[in-house]
């Protein structure tokens, strides 16, 4: 990956990153009218799809898979955390 596509990916991180703060700050209580106009909350959507994509392009250009995968709050995890603390080695299977 160049120095240009580099700084590319970091603008785009940062955007991404600005956005879903704003989103997240300005996002009402339930029940609550929603400040933003239907229109501006469909340009954002938007906005998130094109960094998306962008961001997909650069990834497969440089053979990486994209790190930056949005997960929603239900979506079944794809790996469990085993935790390994306090496991001991069993000595009788050598």
């Amino acid at each position: 990956m160049d120095s240009e596509t580099s700084k590319e990916l970091q603008i785009l991180v940062t955007l991404r990153k600005v956005l879903s703060s704003v989103v997240r700050e300005i996002t009402p209580e339930p029940g609550m009218r929603h400040p933003l106009s239907q229109q501006t909350m469909e340009d954002v959507r938007q906005s998130f799809s094109l960094i998306a994509a962008r961001e997909k392009e650069i990834a497969d250009a440089a053979g990486k898979p994209s790190l930056h995968r949005p997960r929603f709050t239900d979506e079944t995890p794809t790996s469990n955390v085993v935790n390994l603390h306090g496991m001991k080695k069993d000595d009788n299977n050598k």
